[in-house]
Parts: C-alpha cells; sequence; structure tokens
C-alpha cells in the first residue's frame, strides 16, 4: 500500500486523534519530510487535516471527503469481496468497470467516483454527475446461472438497497418510482443502471455492472434549469462523512440481499417503498404515452396496471411517468 493510502487508512480510523510525525513515520516506515510531504499533498485534495505545534497531525471529525478507506471502515462482512477503488474524476464508473469485466475481473470490483464526466442514464440519456456533490459507483457482479430477463432483479434489488441507505444515513423516507429511479418526497434523488453482457455459449449473464448515482447534496450553483423540477438531494447541508457513509451503506444492504438472493425478502420491501401503486401514470411505448392506473407491483418486481380501455397488463421492464391530476387522461 503506498504511502498515501496508508495514510487516508490512519487518519480515516482515527477521526479527532493527533498524530505527531515522528509517530506517524514510524508507524509507516517513512521519513518525516515524507510525512509532511504526504500530508500536505491530502490537503491539496481536500482533506481537513489539522497541524497543531507540540501535538501533530488530525483529520478533522467534520470531514467528507470521498475515499476507499473512508467507505471500507463502515463495510460489513457481507462486503468482504468488495475490491474498492476511488477515483476523483472519471468518464463513466460503469464504463471503468465494464472494462474492467472485459479483462476478467471477479466479482466485487467497485469503481466509486465524485464526478463523472459522461455519466449515462437509461436509454441513452445523460446523468449529471458534477463534481464534490455525489456518489457515483458500479459494481461488478457474476451470478451464476443467470437469465437475461432475471438482470432487472438485480437493479430492483439496488432500488430497496439505496432506499435502506438513505433511511439508515438521514431521516428522510425513500421510495421507487418504477423502476430504477429513487424520490424523496416529489424529487429525484438517484438513478439506477445496469449493463449486461452475455456468454455466448449458453446464453447466460457472463457479468452484469449495477450502476448508482446518488446526489447526496445539491450542487452549489443548482441543479441546470432543465432539471430543477424534478431532481433533489439526500441531504440540505453537509454531513460528517455523508457520502462516505451512504456508498458503504448501500453496498451492505445489497450485498446481504444479493448473496441471500434465494431467500431475500426484497420485493416486498420493494412494494413497500413503491411511489406509483394506486396511482395514474403515462406508459411509455414505442414513441406514444399511454394513460394507465397502478394497480399492483407483484413479487418479481413487475407493475401491473390497468390502462384507460380497461386492458389490464403486466410490464416487466420499459418507462412510465406519473401523470398529475391537472393532465386528465
Amino acid at each position: 500500500m503506498a504511502t498515501r493510502e496508508q495514510l487516508i487508512a490512519l487518519f480515516e480510523s482515527n477521526q479527532g486523534t493527533y498524530f505527531s510525525g515522528e509517530d506517524i513515520a514510524e508507524r509507516l516506515s517513512i521519513s518525516r519530510a515524507a510525512v509532511w510531504k504526504a500530508v500536505n499533498s491530502l490537503r491539496a485534495e481536500g482533506y481537513p487535516i489539522d497541524a497543531v505545534r507540540n501535538r501533530g497531525y488530525c483529520l478533522s471529525q467534520t470531514t467528507d471527503v470521498l475515499s476507499a478507506q473512508g467507505i471500507a471502515k463502515y463495510l460489513t462482512d457481507d462486503c468482504a469481496e468488495i475490491q474498492l477503488t476511488v477515483l476523483p474524476e472519471v468518464d463513466s464508473t460503469n464504463t471503468a468497470v465494464r472494462e474492467r469485466a472485459a479483462a476478467g475481473a471477479p466479482e466485487g470490483v467497485t469503481v466509486v467516483s465524485g464526478c463523472q464526466t459522461q455519466g449515462r442514464g437509461r436509454i441513452g440519456r445523460t446523468f449529471y454527475s458534477p463534481s464534490q456533490t455525489g456518489v457515483y459507483l458500479s459494481l461488478l457482479l457474476r451470478p451464476p446461472h443467470c437469465q437475461p430477463q432475471e438482470a432487472v432483479k438485480l437493479t430492483t434489488m439496488a432500488a430497496v438497497a439505496v432506499c435502506e441507505a438513505i433511511e439508515e444515513v438521514s431521516s428522510e423516507q425513500a421510495q421507487i418510482k418504477w423502476v430504477n429511479d429513487i424520490f424523496i418526497g416529489d424529487k429525484k434523488v438517484c438513478g439506477i443502471l445496469t449493463e449486461a453482457a452475455l456468454g455466448l455459449e449458453d446464453g447466460c449473464l457472463d457479468y452484469a455492472v449495477l450502476g448508482v448515482g446518488i446526489n447526496v447534496y445539491a450542487p452549489k450553483d443548482g441543479f441546470p434549469e432543465e432539471l430543477q423540477k424534478i431532481a433533489g438531494s439526500v441531504f440540505e447541508t453537509a454531513q460528517n462523512d455523508g457520502k462516505n457513509r451512504i456508498a458503504a451503506a448501500f453496498l451492505n444492504h445489497f450485498m446481504a440481499d444479493y448473496k441471500n438472493r434465494d431467500v431475500s425478502d426484497y420485493a416486498a420491501r420493494y412494494r413497500a417503498r413503491s411511489l406509483v401503486i394506486g396511482r395514474d401514470i403515462w406508459v411509455m411505448q414505442g414513441g406514444q404515452a399511454y394513460p394507465a392506473h397502478v394497480l399492483d407491483v407483484d413479487r418479481e418486481c413487475r407493475l401491473h396496471v390497468q390502462y384507460a380501455d380497461g386492458r389490464t397488463d403486466c410490464l416487466t421492464s420499459g418507462e412510465i411517468s406519473i401523470r398529475v391530476r391537472s393532465e386528465g387522461v
């Protein structure tokens, strides 16, 4: 482990504790000059490290810098296979993990970033991923003997995990707009994108890349005009270790269900957090929008709807939009 990573791990595990330069040098087997250089480098990256004469160096207890060490200290045993890489900026975490998957990386490889320059959403859309305000995370999964149609279960499982993570680290109640958007109130705070590759011999999934983007905070200058009416954030103000805690909480909840997916009750928890059951919606199909009423979400997380002409349908994938009262039918 490089000096930088060792120093971050020491500070993250002992927030609020002072270490003398001599003590750090001895622990890391480096010179005091190297300690001074590493500390200044971390400060330049945004780590709030205090330096007090005769006391040494200390990582502030109110820091909120995204790091592998900061996430790892909150992970449970269910995440033993998680291999974290945290990057300050990346084009797309999904792209980064897909490249690793194609090169044979094992399940559990996870790339996290605080900024994406080419973040992707569903149906070819872009995903707004500004610096310092969100957590953008992609996880490599290799579920055995998984049919392509079962990939949606990974998305719905992730939706539950995001809701539970938000509820764990904040006082907010999160809900799911089928199939993969997470809302707090009437604002979207998270999107999920699952991409998969099929094995040529058996047609089962070779791997799946589960991408999650969470708006932890609102951007300093606000969301772009086109997103202002729909986009929101988990927190209104800065939190101690907010980004690390929410990333770890998501991984903890998701991996617990993923490892026990044959017996997990995640579908019931998905239904309990549905934002759309009993509501009027538009069902988007073939470039057209059809008015419908949501009857239920079943044990497979499929959406049961009734159209305006009385027909009923069971949707396994697709896109919907919630109708407001003034729109009528």
